[in-house]
Protein backbone atom coordinates (compact mmCIF):
# COMPACT_ATOMS: atom_id res chain seq x y z
CA UNK A 1 0.00 0.00 0.00
CA UNK A 2 1.33 3.42 -0.92
CA UNK A 3 1.60 5.73 2.06
CA UNK A 4 1.90 9.39 2.91
CA UNK A 5 3.92 10.77 5.84
CA UNK A 6 2.33 13.41 8.04
CA UNK A 7 5.08 15.83 9.09
CA UNK A 8 5.13 18.11 12.10
CA UNK A 9 4.70 21.47 10.34
CA UNK A 10 6.76 24.58 10.94
CA UNK A 11 4.42 26.92 12.80
CA UNK A 12 6.45 30.09 12.54
CA UNK A 13 9.95 31.31 11.82
CA UNK A 14 11.30 30.77 15.33
CA UNK A 15 9.36 27.60 16.16
CA UNK A 16 11.49 24.45 16.37
CA UNK A 17 9.10 22.05 18.11
CA UNK A 18 5.48 21.61 19.10
CA UNK A 19 3.49 19.59 21.62
CA UNK A 20 0.78 17.19 20.49
CA UNK A 21 -2.19 18.15 22.65
CA UNK A 22 -4.86 15.89 21.15
CA UNK A 23 -5.33 13.18 18.51
CA UNK A 24 -8.73 13.16 16.80
CA UNK A 25 -8.06 9.86 15.02
CA UNK A 26 -6.64 6.47 15.91
CA UNK A 27 -4.85 3.80 13.92
CA UNK A 28 -7.15 2.12 11.44
CA UNK A 29 -9.46 5.13 11.05
CA UNK A 30 -10.43 6.25 7.57
CA UNK A 31 -9.87 9.94 6.93
CA UNK A 32 -10.93 12.26 4.17
CA UNK A 33 -8.81 15.06 2.79
CA UNK A 34 -8.91 18.07 5.17
CA UNK A 35 -10.23 15.99 8.09
CA UNK A 36 -8.57 17.20 11.30
CA UNK A 37 -5.99 14.66 12.48
CA UNK A 38 -4.59 16.29 15.61
CA UNK A 39 -4.13 19.46 17.55
CA UNK A 40 -0.69 20.82 18.35
CA UNK A 41 0.52 23.63 20.58
CA UNK A 42 3.61 25.81 20.61
CA UNK A 43 4.52 28.58 23.01
CA UNK A 44 2.82 30.88 20.51
CA UNK A 45 -0.46 29.33 19.42
CA UNK A 46 -2.60 26.20 19.22
CA UNK A 47 -3.38 24.78 15.75
CA UNK A 48 -5.37 21.96 14.22
CA UNK A 49 -3.56 19.88 11.60
CA UNK A 50 -5.74 18.54 8.75
CA UNK A 51 -4.98 15.53 6.59
CA UNK A 52 -3.70 16.54 3.14
CA UNK A 53 -4.80 13.18 1.70
CA UNK A 54 -7.56 10.59 1.88
CA UNK A 55 -6.77 7.16 3.26
CA UNK A 56 -6.35 4.96 6.34
CA UNK A 57 -4.33 5.91 9.40
CA UNK A 58 -1.59 3.26 9.37
CA UNK A 59 0.58 4.51 12.21
CA UNK A 60 0.57 7.19 14.88
CA UNK A 61 4.15 7.67 15.97
CA UNK A 62 3.84 10.01 18.96
CA UNK A 63 1.49 10.13 21.92
CA UNK A 64 -0.53 13.03 23.22
CA UNK A 65 1.59 15.49 25.27
CA UNK A 66 4.82 14.50 23.53
CA UNK A 67 7.07 17.25 22.20
CA UNK A 68 8.03 16.71 18.56
CA UNK A 69 10.54 18.53 16.39
CA UNK A 70 9.48 20.40 13.29
CA UNK A 71 9.94 18.18 10.22
CA UNK A 72 9.50 14.90 12.10
CA UNK A 73 7.09 12.26 10.78
CA UNK A 74 4.26 12.01 13.30
CA UNK A 75 1.84 9.70 11.46
CA UNK A 76 1.52 7.61 8.29
CA UNK A 77 -1.57 7.57 6.07
CA UNK A 78 -2.20 4.63 3.69
CA UNK A 79 -3.30 6.03 0.33
CA UNK A 80 -5.24 3.06 -1.12
CA UNK A 81 -7.18 0.00 0.06
CA UNK A 82 -6.25 -3.64 -0.14
CA UNK A 83 -5.19 -6.44 2.14
CA UNK A 84 -2.22 -4.50 3.48
CA UNK A 85 -4.30 -2.49 5.94
CA UNK A 86 -2.61 -2.45 9.35
CA UNK A 87 -3.64 -5.00 11.93
CA UNK A 88 -4.93 -3.10 14.93
CA UNK A 89 -4.71 -4.49 18.41
CA UNK A 90 -7.70 -2.96 20.16
CA UNK A 91 -6.13 -3.59 23.56
CA UNK A 92 -3.24 -1.29 22.76
CA UNK A 93 -3.74 2.22 24.12
CA UNK A 94 -0.33 3.49 23.06
CA UNK A 95 0.55 4.50 19.51
CA UNK A 96 2.89 2.33 17.51
CA UNK A 97 6.60 2.77 18.01
CA UNK A 98 8.39 4.40 15.05
CA UNK A 99 10.61 1.92 13.26
CA UNK A 100 12.93 4.04 11.16
CA UNK A 101 13.06 7.24 13.15
CA UNK A 102 15.30 8.34 15.97
CA UNK A 103 13.15 8.14 19.12
CA UNK A 104 11.81 11.38 20.57
CA UNK A 105 13.21 13.67 17.92
CA UNK A 106 12.28 16.86 19.76
CA UNK A 107 15.12 18.81 18.20
CA UNK A 108 15.91 21.40 15.64
CA UNK A 109 15.17 20.37 12.08
CA UNK A 110 18.82 20.95 11.18
CA UNK A 111 19.90 17.66 9.56
CA UNK A 112 23.45 18.22 10.66
CA UNK A 113 22.54 18.03 14.32
CA UNK A 114 21.88 14.30 14.61
CA UNK A 115 25.01 12.98 16.26
CA UNK A 116 25.59 11.26 19.58
CA UNK A 117 22.02 10.31 20.37
CA UNK A 118 22.77 6.86 21.85
CA UNK A 119 24.65 6.29 25.09
CA UNK A 120 27.08 3.47 25.70
CA UNK A 121 24.28 1.64 27.47
CA UNK A 122 22.18 1.73 24.30
CA UNK A 123 19.74 4.34 25.60
CA UNK A 124 18.54 6.95 23.08
CA UNK A 125 18.81 10.69 23.68
CA UNK A 126 17.58 13.39 21.34
CA UNK A 127 20.07 15.99 20.10
CA UNK A 128 18.14 18.63 22.05
CA UNK A 129 18.58 16.69 25.29
CA UNK A 130 22.27 16.18 24.54
CA UNK A 131 22.72 19.88 23.79
CA UNK A 132 21.07 20.96 27.04
CA UNK A 133 23.09 18.39 28.98
CA UNK A 134 26.31 19.67 27.45
CA UNK A 135 25.51 23.30 28.28
CA UNK A 136 24.67 22.35 31.87
CA UNK A 137 27.78 20.16 32.25
CA UNK A 138 25.74 17.02 32.86
CA UNK A 139 27.79 13.89 32.34
CA UNK A 140 26.63 10.82 30.41
CA UNK A 141 26.57 8.91 33.67
CA UNK A 142 24.19 11.45 35.16
CA UNK A 143 22.00 11.33 32.05
CA UNK A 144 21.69 7.58 32.37
CA UNK A 145 20.31 7.96 35.91
CA UNK A 146 17.40 10.20 34.87
CA UNK A 147 14.00 8.54 34.81
CA UNK A 148 12.36 9.46 31.51
CA UNK A 149 8.66 10.07 30.90
CA UNK A 150 8.76 9.31 27.17
CA UNK A 151 8.04 6.08 25.35
CA UNK A 152 10.12 3.20 26.77
CA UNK A 153 11.42 5.53 29.47
CA UNK A 154 13.18 7.91 27.10
CA UNK A 155 14.37 11.17 28.61
CA UNK A 156 12.45 14.16 27.32
CA UNK A 157 13.33 17.83 27.55
CA UNK A 158 11.01 18.34 30.53
CA UNK A 159 12.66 15.45 32.40
CA UNK A 160 16.08 16.99 31.94
CA UNK A 161 14.94 20.46 32.98
CA UNK A 162 13.37 19.00 36.11
CA UNK A 163 16.62 17.17 36.86
CA UNK A 164 18.57 20.43 36.46
CA UNK A 165 16.17 22.30 38.73
CA UNK A 166 16.36 19.61 41.40
CA UNK A 167 20.13 19.42 41.13
CA UNK A 168 20.42 23.17 41.68
CA UNK A 169 18.41 22.74 44.87
CA UNK A 170 21.15 20.59 46.33
CA UNK A 171 19.67 17.11 45.88
CA UNK A 172 22.01 14.23 45.04
CA UNK A 173 22.40 13.91 41.28
CA UNK A 174 21.39 10.25 41.09
CA UNK A 175 18.16 10.77 43.01
CA UNK A 176 17.17 14.17 41.63
CA UNK A 177 15.11 12.70 38.80
CA UNK A 178 12.96 10.61 41.13
CA UNK A 179 12.62 12.87 44.16
CA UNK A 180 10.33 15.89 44.14
CA UNK A 181 11.78 19.35 44.59
CA UNK A 182 11.91 20.47 48.24
CA UNK A 183 8.91 22.48 49.32
CA UNK A 184 9.74 23.48 52.89
CA UNK A 185 13.32 24.76 52.49
CA UNK A 186 14.63 27.35 50.05
CA UNK A 187 16.85 26.13 47.23
CA UNK A 188 20.56 26.50 47.84
CA UNK A 189 22.46 28.94 45.64
CA UNK A 190 19.25 29.66 43.69
CA UNK A 191 18.00 33.14 42.75
CA UNK A 192 14.95 34.32 44.67
CA UNK A 193 12.68 33.86 41.63
CA UNK A 194 13.09 30.10 41.69
CA UNK A 195 13.30 29.43 45.41
CA UNK A 196 10.83 26.89 46.68
CA UNK A 197 8.03 28.13 48.93
CA UNK A 198 5.78 26.39 51.39
CA UNK A 199 2.66 24.85 49.92
CA UNK A 200 -0.57 26.69 50.73
CA UNK A 201 -2.78 25.28 53.46
CA UNK A 202 -6.04 23.97 51.98
CA UNK A 203 -9.38 23.60 53.70
CA UNK A 204 -12.07 21.13 52.76
CA UNK A 205 -14.05 23.86 51.00
CA UNK A 206 -11.21 25.05 48.75
CA UNK A 207 -11.32 24.29 45.04
CA UNK A 208 -8.07 23.38 43.31
CA UNK A 209 -7.92 24.19 39.59
CA UNK A 210 -5.09 23.05 37.35
CA UNK A 211 -3.69 25.86 35.23
CA UNK A 212 -4.42 25.55 31.52
CA UNK A 213 -1.46 25.30 29.14
CA UNK A 214 -2.03 28.89 28.01
CA UNK A 215 -2.25 30.12 31.60
CA UNK A 216 1.09 28.46 32.38
CA UNK A 217 2.66 30.13 29.35
CA UNK A 218 1.30 33.52 30.34
CA UNK A 219 2.58 33.06 33.91
CA UNK A 220 6.06 32.13 32.72
CA UNK A 221 6.08 35.03 30.23
CA UNK A 222 5.11 37.55 32.90
CA UNK A 223 7.70 36.33 35.38
CA UNK A 224 10.39 36.39 32.70
CA UNK A 225 9.49 39.96 31.78
CA UNK A 226 9.73 41.15 35.37
CA UNK A 227 13.08 39.41 35.77
CA UNK A 228 14.38 40.84 32.48
CA UNK A 229 13.28 44.48 32.39
CA UNK A 230 13.41 47.31 34.90
CA UNK A 231 9.76 48.38 34.78
CA UNK A 232 8.80 52.04 35.16
CA UNK A 233 5.33 53.49 34.46
CA UNK A 234 4.37 57.05 33.52
CA UNK A 235 0.75 58.25 33.35
CA UNK A 236 -1.05 61.12 31.70
CA UNK A 237 -4.71 62.14 31.44
CA UNK A 238 -5.93 63.29 28.02
CA UNK A 239 -9.05 64.99 26.74
CA UNK A 240 -10.76 62.76 24.15
CA UNK A 241 -13.97 64.75 23.73
CA UNK A 242 -13.30 65.37 20.04
CA UNK A 243 -12.69 61.64 19.42
CA UNK A 244 -15.91 60.68 21.24
CA UNK A 245 -18.01 63.23 19.35
CA UNK A 246 -16.59 62.18 15.98
CA UNK A 247 -17.01 58.46 16.60
CA UNK A 248 -20.60 58.86 17.81
CA UNK A 249 -21.40 60.85 14.67
CA UNK A 250 -19.88 58.49 12.07
CA UNK A 251 -20.15 55.00 13.64
CA UNK A 252 -23.41 54.00 11.88
CA UNK A 253 -22.20 55.22 8.50
CA UNK A 254 -18.84 53.51 9.02
CA UNK A 255 -20.51 50.17 9.79
CA UNK A 256 -22.72 50.44 6.73
CA UNK A 257 -19.83 51.39 4.44
CA UNK A 258 -16.98 49.24 5.79
CA UNK A 259 -18.90 46.32 7.32
CA UNK A 260 -17.13 46.54 10.70
CA UNK A 261 -17.89 48.35 13.93
CA UNK A 262 -15.89 51.46 14.73
CA UNK A 263 -14.68 51.79 18.31
CA UNK A 264 -12.47 54.44 19.90
CA UNK A 265 -9.42 52.16 19.99
CA UNK A 266 -8.35 52.47 16.30
CA UNK A 267 -8.01 56.24 16.72
CA UNK A 268 -5.67 55.72 19.67
CA UNK A 269 -3.75 53.05 17.74
CA UNK A 270 -3.25 55.40 14.80
CA UNK A 271 -2.00 58.09 17.17
CA UNK A 272 0.36 55.55 18.75
CA UNK A 273 1.81 54.65 15.35
CA UNK A 274 2.42 58.32 14.54
CA UNK A 275 4.17 58.80 17.87
CA UNK A 276 6.33 55.70 17.41
CA UNK A 277 7.54 57.12 14.12
CA UNK A 278 8.82 60.18 15.98
CA UNK A 279 10.30 58.14 18.85
CA UNK A 280 11.79 55.01 17.25
CA UNK A 281 13.72 54.19 20.44
CA UNK A 282 10.40 53.07 21.92
CA UNK A 283 9.86 50.68 18.99
CA UNK A 284 12.84 48.55 19.90
CA UNK A 285 14.22 45.50 21.68
CA UNK A 286 17.33 44.67 23.69
CA UNK A 287 19.89 42.01 22.79
CA UNK A 288 22.44 41.78 25.58
CA UNK A 289 24.16 45.18 25.49
CA UNK A 290 22.80 46.08 22.08
CA UNK A 291 19.67 48.09 21.29
CA UNK A 292 17.79 47.00 18.18
CA UNK A 293 15.64 49.74 16.63
CA UNK A 294 12.83 48.11 14.68
CA UNK A 295 12.15 49.58 11.26
CA UNK A 296 8.68 48.03 11.05
CA UNK A 297 5.89 48.92 13.44
CA UNK A 298 4.03 45.70 14.26
CA UNK A 299 1.45 46.91 16.73
CA UNK A 300 0.30 44.30 19.27
CA UNK A 301 -3.24 44.59 20.61
CA UNK A 302 -4.06 42.57 23.73
CA UNK A 303 -7.23 40.49 23.30
CA UNK A 304 -9.13 39.01 26.23
CA UNK A 305 -10.38 35.49 25.52
CA UNK A 306 -13.69 34.00 26.72
CA UNK A 307 -11.86 32.09 29.47
CA UNK A 308 -10.22 35.34 30.68
CA UNK A 309 -6.83 34.37 29.33
CA UNK A 310 -5.01 36.92 27.20
CA UNK A 311 -3.32 36.77 23.80
CA UNK A 312 -1.56 39.50 21.83
CA UNK A 313 -1.85 39.31 18.04
CA UNK A 314 -0.17 42.15 16.20
CA UNK A 315 -1.06 44.35 13.24
CA UNK A 316 1.84 43.92 10.85
CA UNK A 317 3.20 47.13 9.28
CA UNK A 318 0.64 49.21 11.12
CA UNK A 319 2.39 52.37 9.93
CA UNK A 320 1.31 51.58 6.37
CA UNK A 321 -2.40 51.48 7.28
CA UNK A 322 -4.92 54.29 7.62
CA UNK A 323 -7.64 54.41 10.27
CA UNK A 324 -9.96 52.15 8.26
CA UNK A 325 -7.20 49.63 7.62
CA UNK A 326 -6.24 49.51 11.29
CA UNK A 327 -9.88 49.07 12.30
CA UNK A 328 -10.48 46.18 9.92
CA UNK A 329 -7.26 44.37 10.77
CA UNK A 330 -7.81 44.81 14.51
CA UNK A 331 -11.31 43.35 14.26
CA UNK A 332 -10.07 40.43 12.14
CA UNK A 333 -7.36 39.55 14.65
CA UNK A 334 -9.71 39.86 17.64
CA UNK A 335 -12.27 37.57 16.00
CA UNK A 336 -9.58 35.03 15.09
CA UNK A 337 -8.21 35.11 18.65
CA UNK A 338 -11.60 34.42 20.23
CA UNK A 339 -12.31 31.55 17.82
CA UNK A 340 -8.82 30.03 18.26
CA UNK A 341 -7.92 30.63 14.61
CA UNK A 342 -4.82 32.78 14.98
CA UNK A 343 -1.75 31.69 13.05
CA UNK A 344 1.78 31.72 14.50
CA UNK A 345 2.73 34.78 12.46
CA UNK A 346 -0.23 36.68 13.89
CA UNK A 347 1.28 36.62 17.38
CA UNK A 348 5.00 36.80 16.62
CA UNK A 349 7.18 39.70 15.56
CA UNK A 350 5.40 42.41 17.56
CA UNK A 351 7.37 45.60 18.28
CA UNK A 352 5.03 47.53 20.62
CA UNK A 353 1.87 46.50 22.49
CA UNK A 354 -1.31 48.33 23.44
CA UNK A 355 -3.69 46.97 26.07
CA UNK A 356 -7.14 48.48 26.62
CA UNK A 357 -8.10 48.48 30.30
CA UNK A 358 -10.98 50.75 29.42
CA UNK A 359 -12.97 47.89 27.92
CA UNK A 360 -13.39 46.63 31.52
CA UNK A 361 -14.25 50.12 32.84
CA UNK A 362 -10.86 50.37 34.57
CA UNK A 363 -9.25 53.81 34.80
CA UNK A 364 -5.52 53.22 35.21
CA UNK A 365 -3.16 50.23 35.07
CA UNK A 366 0.54 49.38 35.08
CA UNK A 367 0.94 46.64 32.45
CA UNK A 368 3.89 44.28 32.19
CA UNK A 369 6.11 44.63 29.13
CA UNK A 370 5.53 42.06 26.40
CA UNK A 371 9.05 40.70 25.89
CA UNK A 372 11.20 41.20 23.86
CA UNK A 373 9.60 44.64 23.39
CA UNK A 374 10.69 47.56 25.58
CA UNK A 375 7.40 49.36 26.25
CA UNK A 376 3.65 48.81 26.50
CA UNK A 377 0.77 51.30 26.50
CA UNK A 378 -2.36 50.92 28.61
CA UNK A 379 -5.56 52.80 27.72
CA UNK A 380 -8.09 53.49 30.44
CA UNK A 381 -11.83 54.03 30.43
CA UNK A 382 -13.32 57.19 28.94
CA UNK A 383 -15.31 59.10 31.56
CA UNK A 384 -17.06 62.45 31.78
CA UNK A 385 -15.31 64.83 34.17
CA UNK A 386 -15.40 68.52 35.04
CA UNK A 387 -12.36 70.27 33.58
CA UNK A 388 -10.96 73.77 33.38
CA UNK A 389 -11.05 75.04 29.78
CA UNK A 390 -9.15 78.11 28.60
CA UNK A 391 -11.25 80.41 26.42
CA UNK A 392 -10.90 83.93 25.03
CA UNK A 393 -13.21 85.07 27.82
CA UNK A 394 -11.11 83.35 30.50
CA UNK A 395 -11.12 79.98 32.21
CA UNK A 396 -14.39 78.07 32.47
CA UNK A 397 -15.38 74.72 33.92
CA UNK A 398 -16.96 72.32 31.44
CA UNK A 399 -17.86 68.64 31.20
CA UNK A 400 -15.21 66.86 29.10
CA UNK A 401 -14.50 63.25 28.11
CA UNK A 402 -11.25 62.24 29.82
CA UNK A 403 -9.04 59.16 29.65
CA UNK A 404 -5.82 57.97 31.31
CA UNK A 405 -2.84 56.64 29.37
CA UNK A 406 -0.14 54.56 31.11
CA UNK A 407 3.22 53.82 29.51
CA UNK A 408 5.33 51.09 31.09
CA UNK A 409 8.87 51.04 29.70
CA UNK A 410 12.19 49.27 30.18
CA UNK A 411 14.37 51.57 32.26
CA UNK A 412 17.49 49.76 31.08
CA UNK A 413 17.35 51.71 27.80
CA UNK A 414 14.49 54.22 28.24
CA UNK A 415 14.94 56.99 30.79
CA UNK A 416 12.15 59.12 32.22
CA UNK A 417 12.79 61.98 29.82
CA UNK A 418 12.26 59.78 26.76
CA UNK A 419 9.34 57.86 28.23
CA UNK A 420 7.67 61.05 29.39
CA UNK A 421 8.24 62.82 26.07
CA UNK A 422 6.72 59.91 24.14
CA UNK A 423 3.64 59.82 26.35
CA UNK A 424 3.17 63.61 26.20
CA UNK A 425 3.45 63.59 22.40
CA UNK A 426 0.91 60.77 22.18
CA UNK A 427 -1.48 62.77 24.32
CA UNK A 428 -0.96 65.82 22.09
CA UNK A 429 -1.83 63.77 19.00
CA UNK A 430 -5.05 62.47 20.56
CA UNK A 431 -6.13 65.92 21.78
CA UNK A 432 -5.46 67.39 18.31
CA UNK A 433 -8.05 65.11 16.69
CA UNK A 434 -10.41 67.01 14.40
CA UNK A 435 -14.01 65.77 14.81
CA UNK A 436 -14.98 67.19 11.41
CA UNK A 437 -12.30 65.61 9.21
CA UNK A 438 -11.44 62.61 11.39
CA UNK A 439 -7.73 63.46 11.18
CA UNK A 440 -5.07 64.68 13.57
CA UNK A 441 -4.19 68.36 13.29
CA UNK A 442 -0.51 67.82 14.14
Amino acid sequence: MASFDIIMPKMGESIEEATITNWFVKEGDKVEEDDVLLEIATDKVDSEIPSPVEGLVKKILFRQDEVVAVGTVIAVIGLDGGDESPQINEEESAPAEPENLLPEQEVSSDPGNLEAVVSSSGRFYSPLVKTIASKESISQAELDTIEGSGINGRVQKKDLLKFIENRSSGQPAVEAAKAPAPVSQPAKEAPPAVQAVSAPVLSGEDEVIEMSRLRKLIAAHMIKSKQTSAHVTNMIEVDVTAVVNWRNRVKDEFLKKEGVKLTFLPVFLEATVKTLREYPQINASVDGERIIIKKKINLGVAVSLPDYNLIVPNIKNADSLNLTGITKRMNELAAAARSNKLGPDDISGGTFTVTNFGSFKNDIGTPIINQPEVAILAIGAIKKKPAVIETEMGDVIAIRQKMWLSLTYDHRIIDGALGGAFLKRLGDYIESFDPESGNFKI
